[in-house]
């Protein structure tokens, strides 16, 4: 069948939008700082093709303005290189969510991934098929991204990143036995992604996912119209974190959060009216006892 040049080009021009009208702003680094090696160019290499991978994989079904795309970043550090193709090293994974009617964007998560061994071939296409395992390097990348799908989406709609954790969930179930670190729930320490993602799940942090909705939508987001009613309404919310608490002392998915946001938490309440000050401290007291005096000290 033939196509006429118009029609050519209107299909060049679909193909165009397709490409980039992807979901995500994110930065790949990659750095080697205790490798010995003459090579070094495998790691920039190992970088554009992350990116690349991370960049043009469409990850949902719904559309995303240039503005709407989620910011996030991936720093991987090669500790070891095991052999000419398998690495060992950290993954540091974080993504912002935008405040609305500000430049201020809100830390949504912030994790680093100390389980993190991978085969790469230079030069070769990281590729990842859903429901499968095409290599441990696109199941890990695809897991967090699943897993920042599902925080953003939490944070506009009650529960709306169901889906995506669920996907994140479905990569944790076909990697387990496939002979690399970081998905197995046989741990001593509750710290992987198989915990990270099954207590996200599990309903005794269901209020967890619930307070992320209230926080960023009903409270950061009015905030620079209502300042006191949004506080008030991130101070609700965080009260509920004391089920989790008291029901899982050593909760894992807690302490991500809190060390998450502890920062944002503290500096919104250091407007606040003492009687909130005291509330957060008291909170903080018993939910982050840890860095408790960071509370006490900036909010005095």
């Amino acid at each position: 069948m033939m196509i006429k040049k118009g029609q050519t080009f209107f299909l060049l021009i679909l193909f165009s939008v397709q490409l980039f009208s992807q979901e995500l702003n994110v930065n790949v680094n990659v750095i080697s700082p205790r490798v010995q090696s003459t090579d070094k160019h495998v790691y920039d290499n190992m970088r554009d093709g992350i990116n690349e991978f991370l960049r043009t994989t469409v990850w949902t079904e719904d559309e995303f303005q240039a503005n709407e795309r989620i910011e996030c970043s991936f720093h991987i550090t090669i500790s070891d290189r095991i052999s000419t193709d398998r690495f060992k090293g950290k993954l540091q994974v974080s993504s912002v969510r935008p405040i609305f009617n500000t430049s201020i964007n809100s830390p949504l998560f912030n994790f680093q991934d100390d389980n993190f061994v991978f085969d790469y071939v230079e030069y070769e296409k990281i590729e990842f098929v859903e429901g499968s395992f095409t290599s441990n390097l696109a199941a890990v990348l695809s897991f967090y991204i699943y897993y920042i799908l599902g925080l953003d989406y939490d944070s506009y709609s009650r529960l709306g990143g169901s889906e995506y954790f669920k996907k994140a969930q479905s990569i944790v179930n076909i990697a387990q036995g496939k002979d690399y670190p970081g998905w197995d729930n046989f741990t001593t320490k509750k710290n992987n992604r198989f915990w990270l993602i099954d207590q996200t799940l599990d309903n005794i942090h269901k209020p967890l996912r619930e307070i992320n909705y209230s926080y960023h939508r009903l409270g950061l987001d009015i905030m620079y119209v209502e300042k006191e009613t949004g506080r008030n309404v991130i101070l609700e919310a965080l009260e509920k974190l004391k089920k989790i608490y008291r029901d899982e002392p050593s909760s894992f998915l807690l302490s991500v959060y809190l060390s998450t946001k502890r920062s944002e938490i503290i500096n919104i309440f250091t407007g606040a009216t003492t009687a909130e000050k005291e509330t957060m401290i008291d909170l903080a007291k018993e939910i982050d006892a840890a860095k408790s005096s960071d509370y006490s000290e900036k909010l005095k």
